[in-house]
């Protein structure tokens, strides 16, 4: 099944996507809540009821009026959940962006899967993305996929985590490049480079609907892996192509890692990282090693970026300029 989260007369509301119309939850079944974060704190039960009420629809026994998707308020699938980390999966990305520095490929990316966290109160889904003028100081998106977490969980063990997702989505890190440089410059963060703006969306898919996808972890991994194919589009000029099985972390490796003397908790959003190719900052640099009068590309206001993954769907944004001139960077002592 596909979740969505929709305003509809001022009012959140998570639906089911079915045959282009959103069902909204409460309307399948009366015992059904009527939002993502109240349908996850017990989603075993709350997906069984869904799935049910869905089939009836299909079967014409049930017949309830939807709100077409195509011209629905979307939100994100998960409009507040309880923390947003993102991970470091893809070892192309990493490796290249590293080539690209002159560096070596860190050896401890082999070791272990890393993350950070990030503003779970900038998740937004499709629309506008509001920008300062620092934001466009080398302002970039970054192609990903996020899992969102179904139940609460400690401790566990990375052959048991798939069983603690409740769905998959696409995931559009935002990126201020030259804020998020200058601030890593003192080995903390990411934090002002990332926190304005984390997109997710259009739905949230659940793991059943993506078995035929299905493929082995890499070797020495453990997890589910789906052959998925990523793409962006720039003002709609592709500019970067991926697959999320090129994975080299499996999400469940990375939730093992999460949840080690730590609760993860349903509304929990975890990002894979980027994927090879999947920012401006790793194909600007590329470009730059293979030509030295390479021109960097940057995202500029009114770009339009489009995201899209595979049966998670196409995620669509409009870079918006905020009409101010004030500065972080400029504040700096000197």
């Amino acid at each position: 099944m596909k979740f969505v989260s929709h305003l509809q007369e001022g009012k959140e509301k998570a639906a089911v996507l079915h045959n282009g119309q959103l069902l909204n939850t409460e309307d399948l079944n009366i015992k059904l809540p009527a939002t993502m974060a109240e349908l996850l704190q017990d989603w075993a039960t709350n997906v069984a009821i869904a799935k049910d009420a869905l089939g009836a629809v299909a079967s014409g026994d049930l017949k309830i009026e939807g709100v077409a998707f195509e011209q629905a308020d979307l939100l994100a699938p998960v409009p507040k959940p309880t923390s947003c980390r993102d991970g470091y999966a893809f070892r192309q990305h990493v490796a290249a962006a590293r080539r690209n520095r002159g560096v070596e490929m860190i050896a401890e990316f082999d070791q272990y899967p890393i993350f950070y966290f990030t503003n779970h109160n900038a998740i937004q889904g499709p629309g506008a993305i509001d920008c300062m003028p620092d934001h466009f100081d080398k302002l970039d998106f970054e192609l990903e996929v996020a899992v969102v977490v179904g139940k609460k969980g400690r401790n566990i063990k990375a052959e048991e985590a798939d069983e603690y997702i409740a769905g998959y989505c696409i995931m559009n890190d935002m990126s201020a490049r030259t804020l998020q440089m200058e601030e890593m410059l003192l080995n903390l963060g990411p934090a002002k480079g990332k926190d304005f703006s984390t997109v997710i969306g259009p739905w949230m898919i659940t793991p059943d609907e993506l078995e035929a996808f299905k493929i082995p972890a890499k070797p020495n991994h453990v997890g589910n892996n789906y052959n998925l194919r990523m793409t962006c589009t720039v003002n709609g000029v592709k500019v970067s192509e991926g697959n999320m099985g090129d994975m080299d972390w499996t999400f469940a490796e990375i939730l093992e890692r999460c949840a080690y003397g730590a609760d993860i908790l349903p509304g929990d959003v975890i990002g894979s990282g980027t994927v090879g190719t999947g920012c401006f900052l790793e194909l600007n640099g590329t470009a730059k090693l293979n030509n030295p009068n390479a021109v960097p590309q940057w995202l500029q206001a009114n770009d339009e970026v489009v995201l899209e993954v595979e049966q998670m769907g196409v995620l669509t944004n409009t870079i918006k300029a905020v009409d101010t001139d004030f500065s972080i960077l400029k504040l700096k002592k000197k």
